[in-house]
């Protein structure tokens, strides 16, 4: 019986299945990573381009597998593996040096000052509350005087004047688990307290005991964990396992913030190295644990890592360049009292660097699949096509993610803006004061650094897929039996 002759493919169609890649099988041409979905295919038979053999009658009888690319791709040879590995095991090799080197076992103990968020704090819980006059409380016993038109003024008329508020608040946790005391909420204040209200109290055991404990903030861990429940879920269910890979790589992030960078800053190291070697270590574990051990995956990993060095470098020299201390709010400034020794411009490098991880992540991951898919598409393509059509893709990128960082800096800025708006301070004088050119700095190198990663990434990516292209003996050896299977072989 004689089989139906088809068509060849033009060159922009890729074969269905896609079962073999450039002549080398790579199981699916993406090397399905956990939480696809699909089944992992097996390599064809020796006349099968993926697909199974054609039964009587000419059909096709596709038994794809679903071998589309969703996940990253393997090596497409074992050269291209030999040196992504000499790159790659030497970097990962001094990662681990660094962390074993620069491991701080705890961050170190100090005396408390009583002062911001170095205070020992209890929950408790807001048993009563009664309104008072503001007048019956007042220490002095006298109204205040003053000019009511300023904001002092103003202030202290309305606690002179005003229905005050008597709070009995229970101590819930620590060695005065049980013990009430009470205070006195303004009319002016911010934060109102109401009944069955569970707050935050410090505790100062070197004053009086009736002013040992203060109300300093509202205890908010209970809407705050749903939150983070409903994100989890969120993530679970429309990233499947991948989302759950997702989640752990999120977690071990936090680790190495947690039980490494914080610590070993504490413990006097350089930030800089430090905010280097710890990002790395998150970059190795997040991308290979969300994006599978591949070729797909290294690529963006290197992409990653020279765009870290680009910011590390711009970073460095224009916050020297710039005066920039890093000492600007009370944070900063309690931070530098405890450890004198700490570089604070270094602790402002390393934050800029660890800042800009994640979003390069995201570019240098989806320039790589960006390009992979295209060479999916049309195999023909050399790696010049490959890194115009990939830089398109990225251009539309950049413009997101320069405006993304840009409005998220100015949204966290927003009250600091706001200040300088209302002093009707001009623009330049708003950039040059300290608190705002932090920001500039850390906005600018970063998005520096991203626009980097497009193109360096995408050539990357298309010097690497396109690399093993058939017309090697063994390759076209390889690739002939899969056309054949399919009618008349598709010319290249």
């Amino acid at each position: 019986m004689t089989s139906t002759q088809h068509p060849p493919f033009p060159p922009s169609e890729p074969p269905h299945g896609h079962g073999l890649a450039n002549g080398h099988w790579d199981g699916s041409g993406g090397g399905h990573a956990p939480g696809d979905g699909h089944e992992h295919a097996s390599p064809p038979p020796a006349g099968g381009h993926g697909d199974s053999a054609p039964p009587p009658g000419g059909g096709h009888g596709h038994s794809h597998g679903h071998s589309h690319s969703h996940g990253p791709a393997a090596p497409v040879s074992q050269h291209l593996r030999k040196v992504i590995a000499a790159v790659l095991i030497p970097f990962a090799t001094a990662v681990v040096v660094g962390l074993v080197v620069l491991w701080p076992g705890g961050a170190p103990s100090h005396e408390r000052t009583g002062v911001g968020f170095d205070r020992q704090t209890q929950a408790a819980t807001v048993t009563k509350v009664d309104e008072v006059s503001c007048a019956s409380v007042n220490a002095s016993g006298e109204a205040p005087s003053g000019d009511t038109s300023t904001a002092e003024g103003s202030s202290a008329q309305q606690q002179a004047n005003g229905t005050c508020k008597k709070a009995t608040i229970r101590i819930d946790t620590g060695k005065d688990k049980g013990r009430t005391f009470t205070e006195i909420v303004q009319p002016d204040q911010s934060r109102q307290l109401s009944e069955g209200q569970e707050v935050v109290v410090a505790y100062e055991p070197a004053a009086p005991k009736d002013l040992q404990y203060s109300v300093t903030d509202v205890n908010r861990k209970f809407p705050m964990a749903l939150l983070a429940g409903i994100f989890a879920l969120a993530v679970v269910v429309v990233g499947r396992l991948r989302g759950v890979m997702a989640l752990v790589a999120l977690a071990v992030s936090f680790m190495v913030l947690t039980f490494f960078i914080l610590p070993a800053i504490l413990q006097g190291s350089n930030p800089l190295v430090v905010a280097v070697v710890g990002a790395s270590a998150i970059m190795l574990i997040a991308l290979y644990m969300c994006h599978g051990l591949s070729a797909r995956t290294s690529v963006a990993v290197l992409g990653t890592l020279i765009s870290l060095l680009l910011i590390g470098v711009l970073g460095s020299m224009f916050i020297g360049w710039a005066a920039l201390t890093g000492n600007t709010d009370d944070n900063t400034g309690l931070i530098h009292g405890l450890y004198p020794s700490i570089d604070m411009s270094g602790l402002l490098l390393a934050g800029v660097i660890i800042g800009s991880l994640g979003v390069l992540d995201d570019v240098t991951v989806t320039q790589t699949s960006a390009v992979w898919e295209l060479h999916e598409a049309n195999p023909a393509m050399g790696w010049r096509g490959l890194y115009r059509a990939g830089i398109r893709i990225g251009r539309d990128h950049i413009a997101s993610v320069v405006n993304t960082l840009v409005l998220a800096y100015a949204g966290a800025a927003l009250p600091l803006l706001l200040l300088f708006s209302i002093a009707q301070s001009s623009v330049g004088t708003v950039a040059n004061s300290e608190l705002v050119a932090e920001e500039i700095v850390r906005t600018l190198v970063g998005s520096i650094g991203l626009v980097a990663s497009v193109p360096v990434t995408t050539v990357l990516a298309a010097l690497v897929v396109s690399a093993d292209r058939p017309g090697t003996p063994e390759v076209a050896a390889a690739a002939a039996p899969a056309r054949t299977g399919r009618g008349r072989r598709r010319k290249r």
